[in-house]
């Protein structure tokens, strides 16, 4: 049985053999909390060829999810499944200053 979603939930609950499509943004975060999963990126492009990239994930796994777009998640075991939106890093807009690295390197230097 494969179900469709336009949004990806935050939980997912699939017993064997039962599959899901979802969409997800790019840099979304699947975390397994229990079971077996078969998860198919969306599909990219290499040069003129299109490809989809397939991952096998195991309980406690982490998955990043790095382009956005439709996702297949199908059950090998029961599962149970965590969707993370991702997340907006304030340190990408933070001051350069104020970032870690630059204030060592403005410690080595004397600035």
């Amino acid at each position: 049985m494969i179900t469709t979603l336009s949004e990806a939930p935050d939980s997912i609950v699939l017993e064997p053999g039962q599959s899901l499509r979802t969409a997800v943004d790019a840099g979304a975060w699947l975390q397994l909390a229990e079971g077996r999963a078969r998860v198919v990126s969306p599909p990219g492009w290499l040069g003129e060829t299109v490809f989809m990239t397939e991952t096998l994930l195991g309980e406690g796994d982490m998955h990043c999810v790095p382009q956005g777009g439709w996702i297949e998640v199908s059950a090998v075991t029961a599962v149970h499944l965590r969707v993370h939106a991702p997340q907006r890093v304030a340190r990408a807009t933070a001051p350069v200053a104020a970032r870690p690295v630059m204030r060592f390197v403005r410690l080595l230097t004397g600035g």
